[in-house]
């Protein structure tokens, strides 16, 4: 009987894995393949995700908002730059300039709202182009982070922007060396900065948990000492406020809130209120029932230095 050789089996071809270091270096693809497309088709309109909104013209991004940051109005007012009212007027009077509903003119956008009362406020003298410009991409790439953070739900895009604000058809476009007009930002460079961020917070401290939930202070016998910009958010830190909050408080970018509290939490300062357990028996009265230990700080610190390290 004649025995045929046994081929070597040839080996299945190896799984597309994402190429994170060169998304990285080229500043794109790393984040959402979705705005990576609309960039390259040049769309307009607003891309809606779970945690923010962009809006796109032209392919670049125009403006960005999310509930987790604060908005361009929140950081102009947060230190006697515009007042609030002032601020507010302005935003109306935009909106109310289109005309309104069976007048034929669409309604604004949040961008276009935004933009044009900028406009309006430094046409009139009381705010200077460059306060307006800084603010406006300091907000826009505060909310773009939180938009473009992995989320559980795909998203979606709407061309066009016909559920926002928009200067009349007939009215003549506006040269980019105008006061106020807001110059747009390349989805690459977003894009990188977006991960140049994650991975400055991932090594100061690498659980996200912080960043979402209320924060307590951890009780030690002698604090290390703080920078004034870090004992403002610690003045904050009750128990019930998250960093958003804490952000909006302080008139600060929420990212760089997330920068100091992630500090403080490294540092053994600060940590995250523990959920409530709703299954586990609440302790009665003294002298009801089987006597509560305390937790010791020491060892939840000690706990959570041990789950960032795992984490690693």
């Amino acid at each position: 009987m004649t025995t045929v050789p046994a081929m070597p089996a040839t080996p299945p071809p190896r799984l597309p894995v994402r190429d994170k270091a060169g998304a990285l270096d080229r500043g794109w693809g790393g984040v959402s393949p979705m705005l990576t497309r609309l960039a390259a088709e040049r769309a307009t309109g607003v891309l809606v995700r779970e945690r923010g909104t962009l809006h796109l013209a032209d392919g670049k991004v125009v403006h960005a908002e999310s509930p987790a940051a604060p908005g361009t109005d929140v950081l102009l007012a947060a230190h006697g730059t515009l007042d609030p009212d002032i601020w507010r007027q302005a935003l109306a009077e935009s909106v109310a300039s289109t005309g309104g509903a069976g007048t034929g003119v669409r309604r604004l956008t949040g961008a276009e709202a935004v933009h044009r009362a900028g406009r309006r406020l430094v046409a009139g003298g009381l705010l200077t182009p460059g306060a307006l410009e800084l603010c406006r991409l300091t907000a826009l790439y505060d909310a773009a982070y939180f938009a473009l953070s992995p989320s559980s739900t795909p998203g979606r895009f709407r061309y066009g922007t016909e559920d926002g604000p928009q200067a009349p058809a007939d009215a003549p476009p506006e040269p980019d060396g105008t006061p106020g007009v807001p110059h747009p930002v390349p989805v690459a460079d977003l894009e990188r900065e977006t991960l140049r961020r994650r991975d400055l917070l991932h090594r100061i401290w690498p659980d996200a948990l912080p960043d979402e939930v209320p924060l307590t202070r951890e009780h030690r016998p002698a604090s290390p000492p703080l920078p004034a910009r870090r004992l403002a958010v610690l003045a904050r830190v009750d128990g019930i406020r998250t960093a958003s909050e804490i952000a909006r408080e302080l008139g600060r970018p929420a990212f760089h809130t997330l920068v100091d509290i992630r500090r403080l939490v490294a540092a053994g300062v600060v940590a995250p209120r523990p959920p409530v357990s709703f299954t586990e028996p609440r302790p009665g009265p003294p002298g009801d029932g089987v006597p509560v230990e305390p937790v010791d700080p020491h060892t939840t610190l000690l706990k959570r230095l041990r789950d960032a390290l795992e984490a690693l």
